[in-house]
């Protein structure tokens, strides 16, 4: 079979999120650039893949899917079914506790920052600090809530690897191209648990995808 397509540019963490779940799960992919500055994303050809004209999509075959977590699912019930706990109703539902946590917690407070330091620069804009200082101080009662978890366990849905882990890889790594990759300093567990995500080729393939060529 063909490879999968992810359609979309490394510079976007939601594309990146994929990208790790992909690499994780041993899929077979390419990623397919999509250029912005010719609003490529807004061409019919990717509204047909994307119907929002964002990214990521991904494309299996005669399937299409949009939205990075459910493509993320895709991949590991695909290729990796572990990374969801198929099979042990107790341990999937703890991956999916901490998946919705990443989304609607960590990441939420998280995007905010990413675009004032990393993003606005990038089109021209200035960083707006004080949004960059209030959602650091939400960051920082998240982290407090994943140090007592990671007190308890190895990753955050138990002592095993899930994609509730691999989920938080994209935003992170951006999160450390910034100067505040300091705050995880105060968690020591929270830091542990990172440096064994980082420890993965998977992780390591991404982290080299994301770095900006020379």
């Amino acid at each position: 079979m063909a490879p999968m397509k992810l359609y979309g540019a490394v510079m976007s963490w939601n594309v990146t999120r994929c990208a790790t779940a992909l690499e994780e799960a041993g899929s077979d992919y390419e990623i397919v650039p999509i250029n912005f500055a010719t609003a490529e994303h807004k061409s019919p050809e990717h509204l047909a893949r994307n119907p929002f004209g964002q990214v990521p999509a991904l494309q299996d075959g005669d399937l299409y899917l949009f939205e990075s977590r459910a493509i993320c699912k895709y991949a590991a019930r695909k290729n990796k079914p572990e990374l969801l706990r198929v099979g042990n109703l107790e341990e999937s539902a703890m991956v999916d506790v901490w998946m919705e946590v990443e989304a609607n917690q960590y990441t939420s407070v998280l995007n905010p920052i990413l675009f004032q330091v990393l993003i606005s620069p990038m089109l021209g804009g200035t960083t707006d600090q004080k949004v960059v200082d209030e959602n650091l101080e939400k960051l920082k009662k998240v982290l407090e809530v994943y140090e007592a978890r990671l007190t308890k366990c190895k990753y955050l849905a138990g002592d095993f690897l899930s994609l509730a882990d691999l989920n938080h890889v994209s935003a992170t790594l951006c999160l450390f191209a910034t100067p505040y990759a300091s705050v995880f300093d105060a968690y020591p567990h929270v830091k542990a648990w990172w440096s064994s995500l980082m420890e993965r080729p998977s992780v390591q393939k991404v982290a080299a995808m994301m770095k900006p060529s020379a």
